[in-house]
């Protein structure tokens, strides 16, 4: 059998390889009302939806910060849905298949899957996975919990809003229930198997407790030998003080490929994490 560190890449033939568009930090809406400047975010991000179909794309990956401000604009809101409606929606066959539960994530109280092509009354053509970042993370205590604008995007069933974790329900964080838990979208094209985490933005502080103390907790599929993990991630990578960042040495062996948003810093060849095998 073909070993998980290689799978992507190994795969020869077109039925077994994934392709996969990867963006981050769109800040859609940042100087929205410059009348130079003001249209620069949106205008990337469609050109970026624009590429996935020209590429033909299995589906988007988003690793935060789709949009530069908490509570978005309606313009922006309008736009950014507008864009997702007009280039990932459409009767494009999405070629790869969903091998996880698709009601893991879901609403309560309602019957739409959290995976918008696994609903039998969408059309989906290029699905979207974003997890969230610092400039657009849940926030508010109201009957639904916090919430951000992809949620809005979610239930719309545009974009499959991954990495939601709510820490504040738990007073006390060193409560041995506690913790972070992280559950993967598994995906399958062909004979490649993919295990697809997120974790949205947490306060570098809490997040690098959460590492050290061992209570990042990463399901892992069956067979997990035959997978090949890929963690969206949206902390510091580079150190800001002792513990405002995430030592990239600190997630689980397993763990394949992190993609790290946030920082800005363009670095688009996969790099070698000393000590990880």
């Amino acid at each position: 059998e073909r070993p998980a560190a290689t799978c992507l890449t190994a795969a020869r033939r077109p039925d077994d390889i994934i392709k996969i568009m990867l963006a981050t930090d769109n800040h859609i809406g940042y100087l929205e009302r410059d009348p130079v400047r003001g249209q620069d975010a949106i205008d990337t991000f469609e050109e970026i939806l624009k590429l996935a179909r020209k590429y033909n794309v299995d589906f988007i990956l988003l690793a935060g910060d789709m949009f530069h401000e908490n509570r978005p604009s309606r313009e922006v809101l309008f736009r950014t849905m507008a864009l997702l409606r007009e280039y990932t929606l459409g009767d494009k066959p999405v070629q790869v298949e969903l091998m996880s539960d698709p009601d893991e994530g879901k609403v309560d109280g309602f019957n739409f899957p959290a995976i918008n092509y696994e609903d039998p009354n969408l059309n989906v053509g290029i699905p979207v996975f974003s997890i969230h970042g610092n400039h657009d993370d849940p926030q508010g205590a109201g009957h639904e919990g916090a919430l951000c604008a992809l949620d809005l995007l979610s239930v719309a069933g545009l974009i499959n809003y991954i990495g939601k974790i709510d820490l504040s329900s738990q007073k006390d964080p060193n409560e041995e229930s506690g913790g972070i838990k992280v559950k993967p979208v598994l995906l399958r094209k062909g004979e490649t198997r993919l295990a697809l985490y997120g974790m949205g933005n947490i306060k570098d502080q809490r997040m690098h407790y959460e590492l050290r103390t061992n209570r990042v907790r990463m399901y892992v599929p069956r067979s997990e030998d035959e997978w090949f993990n890929i963690l969206l991630l949206h902390q510091n990578r580079v150190k800001h003080g002792p513990q405002e960042y995430v030592p990239e040495g600190m997630f689980d062996d397993s763990i394949n490929l992190v993609v790290w948003g946030h920082e800005h810093d363009c670095r688009i060849e996969p790099e070698e994490v000393p000590g990880k095998p």
